[in-house]
């Protein structure tokens, strides 16, 4: 595996790292909103990919190329999706097989949103940890787009999350009319990776629940 900073103008741009694995297969992986392309679960997820032959661009969305801290507003979340797509098109310029997407928390919302509306983008979704509601807040649904979404779609969701309880993803992944995956974890919103590293064997579990999925997907 090859590390490659990738840097593509346009508008929106593309900032990130390429990891070069051998296989025909890519993947655009980013952030949640309060983190960036260099978060530790992020770069052990992208490793793991790689170790089975999946190039990915671990990737910052526009807002977070703007400004180093700091959450993303309402108004630039179409952006953040032309990023995405941009991120798409990048490396669909470096691999010759099929693409996945993927995000944490917000990247994983914008990256559904973006396949929602435009399901050949990409052949299947990760969403880590997806923000089904604000914490304490279950009323704010955000879900309105899963019935759109006809991408196989893994999702990887920690137990004691606050954006979702257990029952709410699983209420989820049933709303989505492709093919689902729901790998449960034990832990919050980071997935155990907070503020060190967390169960060492689950990048692996993440980069194998996606692929398995995509074994069973037809195309």
């Amino acid at each position: 595996m090859a590390l490659e900073p990738l840097e593509v103008a346009g508008d929106p741009p593309v900032r990130g790292v390429f990891h070069r694995a051998a296989g025909a297969d890519g993947l655009v992986l980013t952030h949640g909103a309060g983190g960036d392309k260099d978060v530790p679960l992020l770069v052990a997820v992208a490793e793991a990919f790689a170790a089975r032959g999946v190039s990915v661009l671990r990737c910052d969305l526009p807002y977070r190329q703007r400004r180093a801290r700091g959450a993303p507003s309402p108004a630039g979340a179409g952006r953040d999706r032309d990023g995405l797509a941009a991120a798409l098109a990048a490396v669909r310029a470096r691999v010759g097989g099929r693409l996945f997407l993927g995000g944490h928390s917000y990247g994983g919302r914008m990256a559904s949103m973006l396949l929602a509306e435009q399901p050949a983008l990409a052949s299947a979704l990760l969403l880590q940890s997806y923000p089904l509601h604000p914490p304490s807040q279950p009323d704010r649904v955000r879900t309105a787009h899963l019935p759109r979404l006809r991408t196989p779609t893994a999702f990887v969701h920690g137990t004691a999350d606050p954006f979702g309880a257990p029952g709410e993803i699983e209420a989820a992944c049933a709303l989505v009319p492709a093919r689902t995956a729901l790998l449960r974890v034990t832990g919050g919103h980071d997935l155990g990776w907070g503020r060190r590293r967390g169960d060492a064997a689950l990048p692996d579990r993440i980069a194998q629940a996606l692929l398995d999925l995509v074994a069973l997907s037809p195309g």
